[in-house]
């Protein structure tokens, strides 16, 4: 596997912060409205856990967002090569 490649757990991670924080929600909040525990939420934000289709299914639902946002690779400004 190249090591420049970005992990998927890593990804996922970035853009459900992302995206949870763009709608201006909390954890508690995301978690409630997706049925899911806070702590479980907590954990994929940090990579720790993969995500189900189930999951993905319901937070994309919750947050108003396609599937696909989660898995979506965003070029950082300061780049260093």
């Amino acid at each position: 596997m190249c090591a420049s490649r970005m992990d998927l757990r890593e990804t996922f991670a970035t853009n459900l912060r992302r995206l949870r924080n763009e709608r201006g929600l909390s954890q508690d909040d995301l978690a409630y409205e997706a049925g899911v525990s806070r702590s479980y939420l907590s954990q994929l934000e940090k990579g720790v856990f993969y995500a189900s289709l189930k999951i993905i299914g319901k937070l994309a639902e919750s947050l108003g967002a396609e599937p696909a946002e989660f898995l979506k690779l965003h070029k950082h400004k300061n780049r260093r090569g």
